[in-house]
């Protein structure tokens, strides 16, 4: 006489509202951590960044993307610069804030400096030329690095940079000599 074998019957899995309580709690505790470890890793990744939730990028101070170029991008970019006054150019100083590297125009976002295509008065062609003459001697002086702020191009076009030197603004450096100021956010007369 034959005896019937066990069948193997495999049950169905049960919809998560109707399972029992203890195992509701323990996948609920999983979605839980791994929530937690998400948020602390954008939390952790907003802090790097020193972003705020619901600061608008505009509202970022230059000086403090200064500090922040400091860190990002080792000195790497070096050229010969000659002088170009106003027209396109290679690699070129066209005044005291606003030169030509590898065919893009660059203005530096963290200064501003007298005016020389014209000047307005014979002290701002002056101080203009000696700002132009010394960014170029800047530039020439070995290798160095551009840093982004929070817009990528002015509305001429020139792409606003930082430019560093072993974490340090060359604008800060025309601003110490006095030949530059702070940028304030908007040009300011020199005579």
């Amino acid at each position: 006489m034959l005896l019937p074998s066990r069948l193997s019957v495999q049950r169905p899995r049960m919809p998560f509202h109707k399972m029992r309580p203890k195992y509701r709690r323990r996948e609920s505790r999983d979605i839980l951590w791994l929530l937690l470890i998400m948020g602390g890793g954008l939390a952790g990744t907003l802090t790097a960044l020193q972003v705020v939730p619901g600061q608008q990028a505009g509202a970022t101070n230059v000086a403090i993307r200064a500090q922040e170029a400091r860190i990002v991008v080792p000195d790497q970019l070096a050229a010969r610069f000659g002088l170009c006054h106003s027209g396109g150019g290679r690699n070129c100083v066209v005044d005291g804030d606003t030169f030509w590297f590898a065919g893009e125009k660059y203005r530096i976002a963290d200064i501003d400096t007298p005016e020389t295509h014209p000047p307005r008065c014979a002290e701002e062609a002056a101080l203009g030329g000696a700002a132009t003459e010394r960014l170029q001697d800047l530039l020439n002086d070995g290798a160095f690095s551009l840093g982004d702020i929070d817009r990528d191009t002015d509305i001429h076009g020139r792409k606003l940079r930082i430019v560093t030197r072993g974490g340090e603004s060359l604008g800060d450096q025309l601003v110490a000599e006095g030949l530059a100021r702070r940028w304030e956010g908007h040009r300011r007369p020199w005579c």
